[in-house]
């Protein structure tokens, strides 16, 4: 199977190409340049590969949440190699994305990004071979009041890792609150189109692709920025 790749929901701008269970990546932290990479990178990409875009059986999309920008972008760009290809897409969660940098051997991970405004991304994830089960739903919120699930005795004690930017964010509330049950955290992971190629081939294997006029981004919220109010009342907070 081939499944070209995008990711571009945070400040990271990737593109991966998956050929047979191999992976090909670009990826740089490049603010505001997602753009003008997003492209150029898929089409080094397949001629590296030697894999005409005609080759390709489906696009996978980072649909977020992470910046409304960045995820609109990579949307657009799916949808429309997609139409231009008559081929389906698979939309995967930034979050699980993100997730995946935990590695193969984390059991349970809490995956967060900081949504600036005072609030991160965040959702909970297990392990499953090379797949991954969402614990939680995908919610914004502030990092203070942020749960871990907990389904018995198996999700307790210092068995979680912690991955993303949110854990950075509000002078590492998120990490200050779960300490207790984190076991590692590396507040500085990325998502990458690398991982989200894998999950994307899992998804499209179990039948999960779509028609392109059907993939919809995740927001999570419609307010992109502070109000000016809103702006007073959080520097008051800290």
């Amino acid at each position: 199977m081939h499944l070209l790749a995008f990711e571009t929901a945070t400040e990271a701008c990737s593109v991966a190409l998956w050929i047979d269970g191999a992976v090909r990546e670009r990826f740089e932290i490049a603010p505001r340049r997602h753009a003008e990479l997003s492209l150029p990178w898929a089409e080094a990409l397949l001629d590296e590969a030697g894999i005409a875009k005609s080759q390709l059986d489906a696009i996978a999309v980072g649909r977020g949440p992470g910046a409304f920008t960045g995820v609109r972008l990579a949307v657009a760009l799916a949808q429309g190699i997609a139409l231009a290809l008559d081929r389906p897409v698979v939309p995967v969660s930034t979050l699980a994305a993100l997730a995946m940098r935990a590695g193969e051997d984390a059991p349970h991970i809490l995956a967060a990004i900081d949504a600036r405004m005072g609030e991160v991304y965040s959702a909970a994830f297990a392990r499953e071979g090379e797949d991954l089960r969402a614990l939680s739903a995908e919610t914004v919120s502030a990092p203070g009041v942020v749960e871990l699930p907990d389904d018995g005795m198996q999700l307790q004690g210092m068995q979680w890792r912690g991955v993303g930017t949110g854990f950075a964010a509000a002078e590492r509330a998120l990490e200050t609150r779960l300490h207790a049950r984190l076991a590692s955290v590396d507040a500085a992971a990325l998502p990458h189109a690398a991982d989200v190629a894998r999950l994307g081939a899992i998804a499209f294997a179990r039948g999960e692709a779509l028609p392109p006029e059907r993939l919809e981004p995740a927001y999570l919220r419609n307010q992109v920025a502070l109000t000016l109010e809103q702006q007073q009342a959080l520097r008051a907070s800290r």
